[in-house]
């Protein structure tokens, strides 16, 4: 299991404080563990692991199966916000960093759409698709949130154009309600395969759900290994303990920000695979946290670049901050660093020693310069960037997210606050049924 370090934080806090809020973190455990607490009809992530069906699994595989004999090599995958980071942020932590360059086809490219509505980005898109093989995801409870809708009514028309109707329902595959929706409609309509978002998982915690599990599938990654480490963490974080990593992370969490006033966590990385787990943590708990006035800001820095950026403020900027280090133990290759004999770079002092080595002395380093400076650090440590050792990473933060959120207060499960932009968007845009608020708005500009 993977451990939570919090010494970087003794030298910030009271033992006996500490000491209390672990309790509040175990009273909150217990109201996650009850399942009676606010938004407890949101609960379904908690078992995925051990509940997941085989025979999904099995559908996973002969989609991919199918799009792999019909020689597909890019899948385009559309969703927003927890319809796509968990299963970008995994496919970007398992992919070569230059697999593209490489050239390397052992399963389609997977690329992602529907997060944002750039006319650029959709043209470059459909560029990209004019020289590839095309199938599609669409992910979307509704089918009517606007950014996955137009770009999937883009997407959903190429491919019947390129490859025909009959063709398309094969190419296609919806993963939406069970029974409802704009998406589920059309699926029945036009035959599509489709999977079931969960109405017991919100989006933010649906990394392992088909809407997670079938773009790594397609992008080639063992989801098998994924719902392994996954159930390895269910099962751990299931045990209620002072040294239960959720409740470490969540009592320390909440100390820092209701007794320091550090209103900023920033998530430390020292691998660029792991940029984009960063993004979904950032959606997990700023969506879940940011509410009711109250919540920590989430933030992220991908160091050792960004200490040559974003340093020189953590170091000696506003005090308002604290940081959870990623710590990966092993890498998975190996480049050591050769003797020169002009030594002009002054680096033979490093020969002979693995780059990882000083990346992790770099990690060490900067940890006692930022305690110095006033940042406490926690740290989350794992042996290894695989699927297995993700898959609990991925879990350990929806426990601990849910833990965190109710220690603080909050309802971890609802995002109220998420329509407020779409309501003067539709006016703006003048959607049928805006037209008061469409005046309204207009009459503010």
């Amino acid at each position: 299991m993977l451990k939570v370090n919090v010494k970087g934080c003794e030298s910030f806090v009271d033992a006996a404080k500490y000491d209390s809020y672990v309790q509040k973190a175990l009273n909150a455990f217990d109201v996650l563990e009850s399942e009676k607490g606010a938004g407890n009809d949101f609960l379904g992530w908690k078992h995925l692991p051990s509940e997941t069906p085989v025979q999904m699994l099995a559908d996973i595989d002969a989609i991919c199966a199918n799009w792999k004999a019909k020689g597909v090599d890019l899948v385009i995958a559309i969703g927003i916000g927890g319809s796509y980071l968990g299963a970008k942020c995994v496919i970007e932590a398992l992919s070569h960093n230059f697999g593209r360059q490489l050239k390397k086809k052992d399963a389609p490219e997977v690329v992602f759409a529907g997060n944002n509505l750039s006319e650029e980005y959709l043209a470059e898109l459909m560029d990209l698709a004019l020289e590839r093989n095309v199938a599609c995801i669409v992910i979307s409870k509704s089918g009517t949130t606007t950014e996955p809708a137009v770009a999937f009514r883009i997407v959903k028309q190429y491919i019947e154009d390129t490859y025909g109707k009959a063709e398309a329902a094969e190419r296609i595959v919806a993963i939406t309600d069970a029974a409802r929706g704009a998406l589920k409609t059309l699926s029945t309509q036009e035959g599509y395969k489709t999977f079931v978002v969960p109405d017991n998982v919100g989006g933010r915690f649906s990394v392992l759900t088909p809407v997670g599990l079938l773009p790594i599938a397609a992008a080639g990654f063992d989801i098998r290994e994924l719902l392994s480490g996954a159930l390895a963490a269910e099962k751990a974080l299931a045990v209620k303990s002072k040294d239960n990593p959720a409740v470490v992370y969540a009592a320390m969490r909440n100390l820092l920000f209701s007794e320091l006033g550090k209103k900023v966590e920033i998530l430390v990385n020292y691998n660029p695979k792991l940029t984009y787990v960063a993004e979904w943590w950032k959606q997990l708990y700023g969506e879940s946290e940011g509410k009711d006035g109250t919540g920590i800001f989430p933030a992220s820095v991908n160091n050792t670049a960004d200490l040559h950026s974003m340093g020189q403020f953590i170091q000696e900027g506003s005090r308002v901050m604290f940081e959870t280090v990623l710590h990966v133990e092993q890498a998975q290759r190996r480049v050591i660093i050769g003797s020169d004999e002009q030594n002009l770079d002054q680096l033979n002092f490093l020969a002979g020693k693995h780059v990882e080595h000083c990346n992790h002395m770099a990690e060490l380093g900067t940890k006692l310069a930022h305690i110095d400076g006033g940042v406490p650090q926690m740290e989350v440590a794992f042996e290894k960037v695989d699927a297995r050792n993700l898959g609990e990473l991925l879990y350990f933060f929806e426990f601990a997210c849910g833990v965190s959120a109710y220690a603080l207060g909050v309802n971890p499960f609802n995002q109220p606050g998420v329509e407020a932009y779409k309501k003067n968007m539709f006016a703006l845009l003048e959607k049928p049924g805006y037209e008061e608020a469409t005046k309204a708005i207009q009459a503010r500009l």
